[in-house]
């Protein structure tokens, strides 16, 4: 084993230890979540730039992370210091990536056209780089400080749980603390703004105008509370996380480790469940804002929109804390995956009425919240073990382990996954010229609104089977086979 470790070195983790790793999982997907629910939003729809572009932009980042994630991976891998190979890089990422965030959302109001486009372009890349050289490093822990079985599943599902609670910190408050930050701290735009509406209308070109100078206002300062309590979060979880000591043992070389990669085909097969499972989410994400702005209730879309955000995110955290548990008592982790494909399909077929019935009831959206937050904060809980499994499936057939390299493909998937999406909606915003109504202030053709609907259905079910797929003919790891691995490990330590 990688350092000279044995499975038989890994003690469990201390209550102490255990919170401040879930912090770190806060504040980092707080992080995330910003980026990427809103930044194709902040920069289409408030600063104006194409949304072609930007799903070009978007895209173009994600294939340098193609390049760049797997070599983080390898960085870590190899870094040796008396801190230990993770808190390092773990401490340096945050600090780097919180600065670009808030850059990201503070774009100078004196940019327009390619000066405009150029900075999106450069500091979402930035961003991409100095995300990936936290993630990588706080994902690697898990395998590396527990055991597979239980021990392993319930760190991934407090991980997970905590990262769920930091992504709907930010889907349930964003928007309002937009709203609230950019009102106060507008200056006189707030005042115009005030005044554009009692003469002319919160709807008229004026309002409109004046209202998105003061989204880009409440973005930038958003976007700097966030990047302070991500900082703050991920020094408590480097000062009470303790890496074992190590001793040195000869290193594989570059190839080597690309090797021992491409050679684990269950991690390749997981690779592709998590494209799959986080576009899907994504595309809904990235056109959901748009859906309630200027379809479903263009009058009370901030209110609404909230109130969604606050029961999707709602449901995710307690799949995670509460439903993972109780199927785990009766069902097997791969069950588990299967049951969470099928609550997702029941909840966008119930989308996809909606798109048929015209309602505006906005509780009649509550139940496929329900079915598809649910299954997709159960999915992060076991697509992650899944992923920390192939760890030790990799060791054991290809004699290596590599715990950065493996989880530097969930950083680079996640983040293809969200350029992906990105890509696919800003078409859609562009094919049902939502961007250029959108921007206007104008209420969407009829033909728009059900082209939204059911771009937000009927694409992430089609995508969703294609991971099923993938995984059903390829997955081997079942909790017996994981069990026997770790128990071979074992033999081969002693």
């Amino acid at each position: 084993m990688e350092d000279g470790e044995t499975m038989e070195n890994k003690r469990k983790l201390g209550l102490a230890e255990k919170i401040s790793y879930g912090l770190g999982a806060v504040g980092k997907d707080m992080v995330y979540m910003l980026s990427a629910s809103y930044i194709l939003y902040y920069y289409q729809d408030i600063m104006g730039v194409s949304a072609i572009a930007m799903g070009i932009i978007l895209l173009a980042a994600r294939v340098f992370d193609a390049f760049n994630d797997p070599i983080m991976g390898i960085v870590v891998s190899k870094t040796k210091t008396k801190w230990g190979k993770f808190r390092p890089w773990l401490l340096i990422g945050t600090i780097t990536n919180a600065v670009i965030l808030y850059l990201m959302f503070a774009c100078p109001p004196v940019l327009n056209g390619r000066g405009l486009v150029a900075y999106a372009a450069v500091t979402y890349i930035l961003w991409g780089v100095t995300y990936t050289m936290m993630d990588i490093p706080y994902w690697s822990m898990i395998p590396a400080f527990t055991e597979g079985g239980k021990e392993r599943e319930g760190l991934s599902a407090l991980a997970r749980s905590c990262a769920g609670v930091g992504s709907a910190i930010v889907s349930i408050l964003a928007v309002p603390f937009v709203a609230m930050l950019g009102s106060k701290f507008g200056g006189n735009i707030s005042a115009q703004y005030e005044q554009a509406v009692a003469d002319f209308g919160n709807t008229s070109a004026q309002a409109v105008q004046l209202k998105g100078q003061l989204d880009a206002v409440g973005f930038k300062m958003v976007a700097l509370v966030i990047a302070a309590l991500f900082v703050v979060f991920t020094v408590i979880c480097c000062i009470n996380i303790k890496e074992k000591s190590t001793v040195d043992v000869k290193t594989s070389s570059v190839g080597d480790m690309f090797k021992a990669l491409f050679r684990n085909d269950q991690a390749v097969t997981m690779v592709i469940a998590i494209v799959m499972i986080n576009t899907a989410l994504y595309i809904t994400s990235n056109l959901v804002i748009y859906f309630f702005k200027y379809d479903f209730s263009p009058a009370q879309w901030e209110t609404n929109y909230t109130l969604f955000n606050t029961f999707g995110g709602g449901f995710q955290i307690l799949a995670m804390m509460i439903l993972f548990p109780i199927f785990r008592a009766f069902i097997n982790t791969v069950k588990i995956f299967y049951t969470c494909f099928f609550m997702a399909f029941v909840g966008y077929i119930i989308l996809l009425f909606i798109a048929f019935s015209g309602t505006s009831n906005f509780w009649v959206l509550v139940p496929s919240a329900f079915l598809i937050m649910s299954a997709i904060g159960m999915l992060n809980v076991v697509v992650t073990v899944f992923l920390a499994n192939t760890v030790d499936y990799g060791e054991l057939k290809n004699g290596h382990r590599e715990e950065a390299v493996i989880f530097s493909m969930q950083t680079f998937v996640v983040k293809l996954s969200s350029g992906l999406s990105a890509l696919i909606a800003s078409i859609i915003l562009a094919v049902f010229h939502i961007s250029k109504d959108s921007f206007s202030g104008t209420i969407l053709s009829q033909s728009s609104r059900m082209g939204l609907r059911m771009c937000m259905t009927l694409i992430p079910m089609a995508v969703l089977i294609i991971g099923l797929i993938v995984f059903k003919r390829h997955y081997i790891l079942t909790d017996e086979k994981v069990s026997e691995i770790s128990e071979q490990l074992k033999s081969k330590a002693d």
